[in-house]
Order: structure tokens, then C-alpha cells, then sequence
């Protein structure tokens, strides 16, 4: 019933931009805390950027001054703008929502930085 769904994502040449965005259902999207993560193979998943209920971000030390989440509840859509991408930024990148005890993970659209 909950669905989280990425798209956007795609190719791009360093110092390129792209936004990915993520639609949500089944849930009450306004009250849920949004984010991404990016996992590239053998590695963790990371933290790339969050977005409460009430518009605060948070970003990691990598993306941060490059990527900009933002959400727009009126369309139950959330959206990373990135800029300035580099290599190190190639992954799968999640939709993430969580509210309490309740989180839901989208399953993944990949971006790959190359020249």
C-alpha cells in the first residue's frame, strides 16, 4: 500500500545537474519526516539529505552546498536538486520517509557521474 517511488535519475558529466524526485503514497506525506540516502556497491548506505515535516534540512558533509532536498506536499513529492556532481557522487540513490517508529525506503534510481 505505502509506496515510495524515485525517478530522475539517469547520466550526467561532472559538473552536472540533475533533480530526482520521489512520489509517495499510501501515507500521509505531510506529516512524515523525507529524506535520501545513496548506497554504492560494498559500501553502507549513507545519509545524503533530510527534509522535516516543517521544511528543516539537514546534509551531509559531501553533498552539502551542492544538493538542495526540498518537498512539495501539495503533490506528496519530495526532490533532491543536484549540482556540481562529481564521480564520487555515482549510487543508487532512496526515497526515505519516516514518522515515529514507521519508515518506508522507495526502491532506488541510479546516478552515474562520468565523463
Amino acid at each position: 500500500q505505502v509506496q515510495l517511488v524515485e525517478s530522475g535519475g539517469g547520466l550526467v558529466q561532472p559538473g552536472g545537474s540533475l533533480r530526482l524526485s520521489c512520489a509517495a503514497s499510501g501515507i500521509t506525506f505531510s506529516s512524515y519526516a523525507m529524506g535520501w540516502h545513496r548506497q554504492v556497491p560494498g559500501k553502507q548506505r549513507e545519509l545524503v539529505a533530510t527534509i522535516t515535516n516543517g521544511g528543516s534540512t539537514n546534509y551531509a558533509d559531501s553533498p552539502k552546498g551542492r544538493f538542495t532536498i526540498s518537498r512539495d506536499n501539495a503533490v506528496n513529492t519530495v526532490y533532491l536538486e543536484m549540482n556540481s556532481l562529481k564521480p564520487e557522487d555515482t549510487a543508487v540513490y532512496y526515497c526515505n520517509a519516516r514518522r515515529g517508529l514507521a519508515t518506508f525506503w522507495g526502491k532506488g534510481t541510479l546516478v552515474t557521474v562520468s565523463s
